[in-house]
């Protein structure tokens, strides 16, 4: 026995031995090679030979010295940096014949030393992951002269940026653009990208901004906001640029553009003006999610319910433009930021005041699909929508002392609108039997207003992660119009041996009034170094008045006799209490977040024309959990769950009687209870320094528990009647997969090339009642598609880049026919340097839409257009161009969709070909002019 003990620990002792002899140390000593100064603070890293992912990292002391350790046997790469000098980089072994690998001095070399016979060459690390922020080197990417910040990232791995400006990085939009971290004419990201110069920029960010209370308490409370940050170098932080753009063209199209931007110190002034009609409005690509109030009805994260603005086709214009008709747009905007008081003060302001009017035709082919057989549905629409919308907001912060903050929103907007809508429609049942016709003429006249203003103070208390928070908030939205309804329709009669006539010519009056106030007050407790929790606790107060009045003529033409049947006025009171906890654990490279808020809701809503009261009381629960693992500064994993209980709108309650589409009749239910829904998403980045591979990978998918569902009940000429219920049998569901991989090709002379594949899809039920019976319908609506992209720059010469691939889009319903078809898109856009600085660019989007079992017609189009230009002066920053847009006249609006039984598709008007010259102007006079990089 003994012996064997005494063996058992002889072998532990070799174990030890050999596993420590295994172990290495990597020392060294930097120095500058010219002056042999001592370099202190150089970056140190230890990369695996295979994938270039980090191993070891260190930073030199002050005499230069470093040592790594506890390094195993293996492969690796030495990556020794310092700023404005050339990387030491040394591939190396390390195997049991040494324990200590000691390079003695490393001579690193100035950037401004090195000529044609420099022997070490180092590779720029052009993307960083620092936990959720992805940041983004300028310097290892081209820019031209006076190239904007869209120029630049587009050029990023994983980043697309469409033909409107419209931002989607590692397959998610990007809604937010900041410079210095500040907002820059609110949230207008085009107006930063279009026309920030690319090379001011010191850095860019990518991240998901979290609330300002998440931001300062550092525990994520599941609000947040895909965002870019545009840094800035100092030295160009002070002084002024701009940009100067007039163009006329063929057809009479028009643009012209103006920005000039000051800056100096801490403070920016920027102004800007655009009008043209060639498509160009200024306003952003996504403005109608910042001006309008008449999206559908909405429901606050804390349960409230509100009054929508719109819902019906006379307030629903919300002065954006989607490429679908022709546009004549007035806009501009000022914008001022500046901090003083030591930075213990800071304010940011913006006004935007914007003009456009939109014309066209819109022509749509529908097919519903029922048991009881095929209805066939042609719509005709002209519409002329002018809309005038002016914003002014303001942000100022105070920094009371070092633990106490207060920073206050405020901003006002007014909108007004006139809009013109005619439509003439048409149903046919089997063989072409009419069903019924609408003949529809819609004028609106609308006022809105709307008031916000946010008071936030943070406290930071003694003990270390101890801090208190008070949110305070006051909102008001006012909306006024006044329209006129005139409409013939018909319908079959029940026999189908004729038809009956009905005729509408009504004024219709409506008066819309939001008001809220909130408060929440956050608390954070540290009860360990690795976990912390937060508190938090709520209030809201609402009310609202929605009045909406229907008139006929009397006898003297007067639209003065109240409508009664299709007239509404309701009063809405809400008290919502809430509350929760949320609890974070940090340890290494670990970040876990879990916890739930509750709200108790209490609504009271009075039908004042009914004599009517209707009480709810309800709970929200809303759970979420996220756990984040960082494996390097280039790698991490993050995986999020989000549940929350979602309340009926009021859309879908109260019974509201409309005669605006007589053949679309809404019901209300009010026995409607709350359903739930559960999101589970996940997403992994890596890039890799030495290769430039970046990979994205993303996905979700979602379940809706006790789903509010449509019950759609069609008549035999063609009228449908929606009313919603719950549905506990089956539950809807919904996806989403995205991953994308980039990689510099040395062999093919350092093109850069990816690879993407992408999946989103959705099932969902209703129940369809016809003259056979009610039957439950399965609608899965499902989209695949995947594709490559190259790019490649060469300095002074030329540049190019293109993505194309297929899709497949399945749209299938239980009931009716499936709609499944293939397509093919796909974009290029590049520009060659000619002799005499003269430039030829062009860019190319193709689409294809297939045949389907119900569209027997494919779809393709090839939108090319190219210009001609030449730059003038040493600077080349005076270019004269020669544009033409749409050269094939291709130029064709189309769109095809599926919901539940219905499948559609529609053609609209559109900009097509031009001919247009221009001219443009660049100033810059920032910290010392013009500088090229390369």
């Amino acid at each position: 026995m003994k012996r064997l003990l005494l063996s058992l620990c002889f072998l532990a002792l070799i174990s030890s031995y050999s596993k420590a002899q295994d172990l290495h140390i990597i020392k060294g000593r930097t120095i500058d090679t010219a002056s042999t100064t001592l370099l202190s603070g150089t970056s140190v890293a230890i990369l695996n030979a295979k994938d270039s992912t980090l191993v070891k990292f260190t930073r030199t002391a002050e005499n230069g010295t470093f040592e790594l350790s506890g390094i195993k046997n293996g492969k690796f790469i030495l990556l020794v940096s310092y700023p404005k000098y050339a990387d030491f980089v040394d591939h190396f072994t390390l195997d049991s014949t040494s324990q200590v690998k000691d390079y003695g001095r490393i001579n690193l070399t100035g950037m401004a030393k090195i000529l044609a016979d420099v022997i070490i060459k180092g590779n720029r690390t052009a993307i960083k992951i620092k936990g959720d922020t992805t940041e983004f080197d300028p310097k290892a990417y081209h820019i031209e002269p006076n190239s904007k910040v869209e120029d630049l990232i587009k050029q990023f791995p994983g980043f697309q940026v469409d033909k409107d400006g419209k931002i989607t990085a590692q397959g998610k939009t990007v809604p937010k653009v900041l410079v210095d971290g500040e907002e820059f004419f609110g949230d207008d990201p085009t107006l930063v990208t279009k026309n920030l110069r690319a090379d001011m920029v010191e850095s860019v960010q990518l991240y998901d901004k979290a609330s300002d209370q998440a931001s300062f308490t550092g525990v994520d409370d599941g609000e947040k906001t895909k965002t870019l940050n545009i840094k800035l170098k100092e030295d160009k932080k002070n002084g002024y640029f701009g940009k100067a753009q007039g163009g006329y063209g063929t057809k009479d199209f028009y643009q012209g553009q103006a920005m000039f931007n000051k800056f100096w110190g801490k403070k920016k002034f920027s102004a800007y003006g655009i009008l043209g009609n060639n498509g160009t409005v200024g306003l952003g690509w996504d403005d109608r999610d910042k001006y309008s109030g008449s999206s559908s009805l909405t429901m606050g994260d804390d349960g409230g319910m509100y009054f929508s603005f719109g819902g019906d086709d006379f307030d629903s214009y919300d002065g954006q433009y989607s490429g679908q008709g022709l546009p004549v747009a007035r806009t501009g905007g000022l914008h001022y930021d500046s901090k003083w008081n030591k930075d213990k003060e800071s304010l940011n302001t913006n006004y935007k005041i914007g003009s456009i009017r939109v014309q066209g035709n819109r022509n749509s082919i529908s097919q519903n699909n029922l048991e009881s057989g095929v209805q066939n549905n042609t719509s005709n629409e002209s519409f002329d929508n002018d809309m005038l919308k002016q914003k002014l907001d303001a942000m100022y912060e105070l920094k009371i002392d070092t633990t106490l903050t207060m920073k206050v929103n405020v901003d006002g907007s007014l909108k007004k609108g006139n809009t013109s809508n005619s439509f003439e429609t048409e149903t046919l049942g089997e063989n072409d039997k009419f069903l019924n016709s609408s003949n529809r003429t819609l004028s609106n006249e609308v006022d809105d207003q709307s008031f916000n203003m946010n008071v936030l103070f943070t406290k930071k208390l003694k003990k270390k992660g101890r801090t208190l928070s008070l949110n305070l908030n006051q909102s008001i939205n006012k909306s006024n119009s006044e329209g006129y309804l005139n409409s013939q329709n018909k319908r079959a009669n029940v026999t189908g041996t004729g038809t009956i006539d009905s005729l509408t010519n009504q004024l219709k009056v409506n008066n819309i009034t939001n008001n809220s106030f909130k408060l929440n007050t956050a608390y954070t407790e540290p009860l360990s170094k690795t976990l912390t929790v937060i508190v938090n606790y709520g209030l809201t107060l609402m009310n609202g008045k929605s009045d909406r009045r229907s008139f006929n003529q009397s006898g003297g033409g007067m639209f003065d006799v109240l409508d009664t049947l299709f007239s509404n006025n309701f009063e809405l009171n809400q008290t919502i209490n809430q509350g929760g906890a949320i609890f974070n654990y940090k340890k290494g490279k670990t970040v876990i977040n879990f916890g739930s808020k509750f709200s108790g809701v209490n609504f009271k809503q009075d039908d004042i024309y009914r004599n009517k009261t209707y009480l709810r009381n309800f709970i929200n629960y809303m759970p979420q959990a996220s756990y984040q693992y960082r494996f390097s500064q280039q790698k991490s994993l993050r995986i999020n769950y989000n549940g929350n209980t979602t309340q009926p709108s009021l859309d879908q309650l109260q019974p509201v009687r409309v005669n605006n589409d007589p053949f679309n009749i809404v019901e209300g239910n009010q026995n409607l209870r709350p359903s739930f829904r559960s999101n589970v998403s996940a997403s992994y980045n890596s890039y890799k320094v030495l290769t430039n591979q970046s990979l994205w990978l993303s996905g979700s998918y979602g379940f809706i528990s006790n789903p509010i569902i449509s019950d759609v009940t069609t008549d035999g000429i063609g009228k449908s009647t929606y009313r919603y219920i719950n549905f506990n049998g089956k539950m809807p569901t919904n996806f989403y997969l995205d991953a994308q991989i980039n990689r510099k090709i040395n062999a093919l002379g350092e093109i850069n090339a990816g690879l993407n594949v992408s999946a989103n899809g959705n099932s969902s039920y209703n129940f369809i009642t016809t003259d056979l019976g009610r039957t439950l319908n399965n609608t899965k609506n499902y989209s695949y598609s995947g594709g490559i992209n190259i790019s490649k720059y060469k300095d002074k010469s030329y540049s190019f880049y293109g993505r194309f691939g297929p899709s497949y889009n399945m749209a299938r319903a239980s009931i009716g026919r499936n709609s499944d078809g293939w397509g093919w898109a796909g974009y290029a856009s590049g520009y060659v340097q000619l002799p005499a600085k003269f430039e030829l660019s062009t860019d190319a989007e193709y689409q294809y839409n297939g045949k389907t079992q119900v569209l027997t017609e494919s779809f393709e189009r090839l939108i090319w257009n190219a210009a001609l230009s030449k730059k003038f002066f040493k600077s080349e920053n005076l270019k004269f161009s020669a544009t033409v847009n749409d050269i094939l006249n291709q130029n064709i609006g189309f769109n095809r969709s599926a919901s539940n039984t219905m499948i559609s598709q529609s053609s609209y008007t559109t900009i097509r070909r031009y001919l247009m010259f221009s001219v443009s102007w660049d100033f810059n006079k920032m910290g010392g002019g013009i500088k090229t990089q390369k």
